[in-house]
């Protein structure tokens, strides 16, 4: 146990310190000026998420080294997973530097959700409302629509000052406390907090007002592996699906529903805009800092009990999700998410 503190430390510190070399790197070579679409006023570095990227990569294999293997996936298993992170944040740090065309990104996480979804074996059999539902084949292609989901719907909502590495690392510590909850196993908890920890390094430089961002590198990789957690939680318990998605719930329904309504509106969906109900948020309250602030606290007093009580056996995991996300729908709804400005 002291071996593993002493471990997360270490990359809590390692994390900050990659933040800080990439942000020298980035000033001079990743410099995101503002525009009519930028939620931010002045210039300020881009690419620091590879900090989590490089921390938890790195530290990965040492942990699975140390404990059993998280969630008893065999060690290939583990390298599919460890491949697809990286080759999502590689090809969105090149996108960083020079924009590639959507299609090519597309390819890229079709093939990186390919690798996780053969890791982790599609969908389990859901449980929702008391009834079972075994969805066999098409059970893997939701999960490889998910996990291209995610990948996507994390870089969206990495908008303003400390919002995505704020959300990782409130998600992943929870989801291990959860873990701890049900006497889970140490080692599938210790994934989790590795990759809170590496997030939560770089909220050191990303917290309002922002040093530096995510990019596409960071945003994309944690969009991924968030995914592929829930994934492998949903594989060893059932109910860790529903908790998952609860958790995240602010991310995915500002993100879906802002979607559907560009889509409903027939605007462009691959051009870029500034109309997610957090950026409206952030532009009627003036400050960025309010916004991450808030939905940290909603995850933390609303989304985490209605978890918690999905985990423990206290409320259905389908009825809870209903319960936990009603809210969030009214606020995109309220903020007008998705409508042009």
């Amino acid at each position: 146990m002291l071996v593993f503190i002493l471990l997360l430390i270490f990359c809590l510190f390692f994390s900050i310190f990659m933040t800080g070399l990439l942000r020298r790197y980035a000033q001079t070579h990743l410099l995101d000026q503002p525009n009519h679409r930028s939620s931010h006023r002045v210039p300020t570095p881009r690419g620091g998420g590879m900090a989590i990227v490089t921390t938890f990569l790195l530290a990965a294999p040492l942990f699975v080294s140390l404990i059993p293997m998280p969630y008893g996936i065999s060690h290939s298993s583990f390298v599919l997973i460890w491949t697809a992170a990286l080759g999502t944040a590689l090809v969105g740090f090149i996108d960083d530097h020079t924009s590639l065309k959507p299609r090519t990104r597309l390819i890229v996480q079709s093939i990186a959700a390919a690798l996780v979804v053969s890791a982790v074996g599609g969908l389990p059999e859901l449980t929702f409302f008391g009834w079972s539902l075994d969805l066999a084949w098409l059970g893997y292609v939701v999960a490889w629509l998910g996990v291209i989901w995610f990948i996507n719907l994390y870089n969206f909502m990495d908008g303003i000052d400390g919002l995505a590495a704020g959300e990782a690392f409130i998600v992943c510590l929870s989801m291990a406390l959860f873990h701890f909850l049900v006497g889970g196993d140490w080692s599938s908890a210790s994934l989790l907090l590795l990759l809170g920890i590496s997030a939560a390094g770089f909220l050191c430089w990303n917290f309002p007002p922002a040093k530096i961002f995510m990019g596409d590198g960071g945003s994309g990789f944690l969009g991924l592996m968030l995914a592929s957690l829930m994934l492998l939680d949903a594989a060893s318990a059932p109910e860790f699906l529903w908790a998952w998605l609860v958790m995240l719930g602010v991310f995915v329904v500002d993100a879906t529903w802002t979607l559907l309504n560009r889509y409903r509106l027939k605007c462009c969906l691959s051009e870029a805009h500034r109309t997610h109900a957090f950026q409206y948020a952030a532009r009627r309250w003036h400050s960025h800092r309010k916004v991450t602030l808030a939905v940290l606290l909603i995850n933390s007093l609303w989304l985490a009990p209605v978890a918690t009580m999905i985990v423990l056996g206290h409320l259905d995991g389908a009825f809870g999700l209903l319960i936990a996300y009603l809210p969030l729908i009214y606020l995109a709804y309220h903020l007008n998410a998705g409508v042009p400005e």
